[in-house]
Order: C-alpha cells, then sequence, then structure tokens
C-alpha cells in the first residue's frame, strides 16, 4: 500500500473513531488536527480521553498507548490507544492504573 493510501486509511478510521463516540459524548467529539507547527493534538478530540488511532494490517497497542501517554502527559486525560488491524474489530487499550481510576469514577457515579 502506498504511503497516501496508508494515510487516508489512517484519516478514515479516526472519522469512524469520531462518529462512534460522538454516539456516547455528543458534539464534543471532533477529529483533532495534527498542525504544521508541531502542537500535539490527539487523533479524535473528547472530553475525557485523549486518543490515538492506528489502523493497519499490524498494529502496535503499546507504542500507540506510550505515544498517547507521552503527549497528554499533564492534560488530564486519560491516554487511549484505539486499534484496529485489518480484517479484526478495534480494540482500546489503555493503562491498568487509568483503567481503575476509571471504574471508580464509574462506579461512583453508579451509586449516587
Amino acid at each position: 500500500m502506498s504511503g497516501r493510501a496508508s494515510r487516508r486509511k489512517g484519516h478514515d478510521f479516526e472519522r469512524a473513531t469520531a462518529r462512534e463516540l460522538r454516539d456516547v459524548f455528543g458534539d464534543d467529539v471532533r477529529r483533532g488536527l495534527q498542525f504544521r507547527d508541531g502542537a500535539e493534538a490527539p487523533d479524535v478530540v473528547t472530553p475525557c480521553f485523549w486518543v490515538e488511532c492506528k489502523r493497519g494490517k499490524r498494529t502496535n497497542p503499546i507504542a500507540a498507548l506510550k505515544q498517547a501517554n507521552d503527549a497528554s502527559n499533564g492534560k488530564g486525560l486519560w491516554p487511549i490507544a484505539i486499534c484496529k488491524n485489518d480484517n479484526e474489530p478495534a480494540t482500546v487499550t489503555m493503562s491498568f492504573e487509568d483503567f481503575l481510576d476509571l471504574v471508580r469514577e464509574w462506579w461512583s457515579a453508579q451509586k449516587n
């Protein structure tokens, strides 16, 4: 696959991910823009997650999560990697510590 086709595949996956997350979060979700000035932006902007999307033959969720971790440092968002290998369903990767924080918040909201 050419570089151009690969980028298009990635952009299409980012758009599809944004649409799916918009069903949950509403209009607070959009595809992030990567600026030429080097400013960091998530692939998909949400109210609580720093989303890095990867799509390809064999994605590397751990590397994608590291990228999300590094870029989101100090921004108050949970870093996650949403990855989709060809002909497979998408998966979400996050640190276990962040997962526990998320579950604690969810559980606390359920009890109130």
